[in-house]
Parts: structure tokens; C-alpha cells; sequence
């Protein structure tokens, strides 16, 4: 099975014993917008899972605006939601698979592999009749035991060391204005970690909001090299993980998370910035 799965698909695992369906709807800048969507209406059976109560820590002076959660209470959110090591899970939101990406990521990086993210969203969900309810459940909590896939997260340090070497290809996954340095309306300083090249996570979406399939992601990479490592950030690690998936369906199998991404880096003073476009891939 592919990374995203269909909504019929979704519709089918409703009341599935071995099936978790976690919703992360969230809003930048309206912490709580999320939960309150979610009880208000959400697909039948789902958990809620907090994108900065559940999949983040606390923000600090270094790590981004998303900080990767703590291993152990990122293992307890996942018991408390009822997801154990042998749980499907299929993570859906309404930001084009933005923030459910980030729990998929999050999963696999424990070594769970049997997540999904639901094509389209809660929206298209709404618009096509399927069911909704605002029952909020309480799911009996089970163990999750994580066996961390350390090979899947690049730390600043290691971006440092790997500026401008061969081999390596870094991918800024965010607008091209906010890339290029012409505009940053969330952080602190503009621009790109030098070398990096711009893929727009959204350019993986087609024009309805469905994810493009595999011939058409690998279109969208088919200047990059499958044998260099890729390593993915945007502007606090999550939003590079929609590309993440991408770049798996097109076929590339080194890929690798910078979680800090471009707020990290600019936490380190001593860090280069580069402006405008990079041509070479």
C-alpha cells in the first residue's frame, strides 16, 4: 500500500478494531482552532492529536518553532490515542496533508509502518456525504514500544557539516518568496541555508487538493540524483514532511528530515544565509 490512501478507503476502516484514525487539524496562530473543528465534527471513531501539544515539545532557543516531541511522551500521546505498535493508522487534516504528514513522519521515525494519510482532507470528506459526528471517544489506552529510526533526522550540526559537500541534496520545502528571501512573515530572518534548492510542498497536490501519484512526483524531482542523501526542511519541520512522502512515492529512498529546519538555523547566529534563486540541483 502506497502513503496516501483514498477516502472510500478511510470510510471502509470505520469501527475497524486495528484501525486508528487520528485527525490533526490545526491553525498556526490559533493553537486551538484545531480541537475546536474537531469537536464540532470530525470522521466517526477519530482521535484528536495536537500538533503542538502532542507532535511538538515546548519551544526552546534552539530546535524551531516545532521541536521533535519527546520520545516518551510523544510514545504516551500515541498509547493515550490508542495506537500500539500493531495499529493502522491514518492521519487526515484540512491543510493538504500538512500537519498529517507530520504524524506520519513521526510514526515511521518510531519504526511504525503502517501509516497512512488520507487523500484530499476533512473538507473534501464533508463535501462528498461521508459521516461526520462530533462524538468525542475515549479509546482504552495501549502500549507503544518505539524502535527510533535515527537514520530518517539530520540535526543542525550535521547540515553544517554538509554544506557545499558532494552527494548531498537539501530541499527548502517552503513558498518560493519566503525561500528566495523577499518575504518571511513568521520568522526572524529571511532567506535559505546556502546550497538548498526550492520544491513548494504544495506543488505535490494536484489543482483539487488531491496528492499527485508516484509518476507525477517523480516528475516534479527528475532533475535530483536518487543516489545523493536528500535532506528536506522548511521553515519549522513540518510542513517538509508532505515532501518527505513525496519524494519516497517518487522513488527516492534517501531521504532525510532537518526537524529543526530554517528556525533552527537561524537560532544559531553563526550560520550562513543565502538569498535569491540556487540553480543547481
Amino acid at each position: 500500500m502506497n502513503n496516501i490512501v483514498s477516502m472510500a478507503w478511510v470510510k471502509e476502516q470505520i469501527g475497524a478494531p486495528d484501525v486508528v484514525i487520528a485527525d490533526c487539524r490545526f491553525v498556526l496562530g490559533k493553537p486551538e482552532a484545531g480541537r475546536e473543528a474537531y469537536e464540532a465534527s470530525h470522521i466517526p471513531g477519530a482521535v484528536y492529536l495536537d500538533l503542538e501539544k502532542d507532535l511538538s515539545a515546548p519551544v526552546d532557543e534552539h530546535g524551531g518553532r516545532h521541536p521533535l516531541p519527546d520520545i516518551f511522551d510523544l510514545t504516551v500521546a500515541l498509547s493515550r490515542a490508542g495506537i500500539g505498535n500493531e495499529t493502522k493508522v491514518v492521519a487526515y487534516d484540512d491543510q493538504g496533508g500538512a500537519m498529517a504528514s507530520r504524524l506520519w513522519w513521526l510514526l515511521k521515525y518510531l519504526g511504525h509502518e503502517q501509516v497512512y494519510v488520507m487523500d484530499e482532507g476533512f473538507d473534501a470528506w464533508t463535501h462528498a456525504g461521508y459521516p461526520v459526528t462530533d462524538e468525542v471517544i475515549e479509546p482504552a489506552p495501549v502500549k507503544f514500544l518505539a524502535v527510533v529510526e535515527h537514520s530518517m533526522l539530520v540535526e543542525m550540526d550535521q547540515v553544517q557539516e554538509l554544506l557545499g559537500k558532494e552527494g548531498v541534496t537539501l530541499i527548502d520545502s517552503r513558498e518560493a518568496p519566503r525561500y528566495r528571501g523577499e518575504a518571511e512573515p513568521i520568522d526572524r530572518a529571511a532567506g535559505h541555508i546556502p546550497g538548498a534548492i526550492n520544491r513548494f510542498w504544495k506543488d505535490g497536490l494536484s489543482a483539487s487538493g488531491s496528492w499527485k501519484d508516484g509518476a507525477e512526483q517523480a516528475e516534479r524531482f527528475s532533475d535530483l540524483d536518487k543516489n545523493r542523501d536528500i535532506i528536506v526542511y522548511c521553515g519549522s519541520g513540518v510542513t517538509a514532511t508532505p515532501n518527505v512522502i513525496a519524494l519516497q512515492e517518487a522513488g527516492f529512498t534517501n531521504v532525510k528530515l532537518y526537524a529543526g529546519s530554517w528556525s533552527d538555523w537561524i537560532s544559531y547566529s553563526e550560520n550562513p544565509v543565502a538569498t535569491g534563486d540556487e540553480k543547481k540541483a
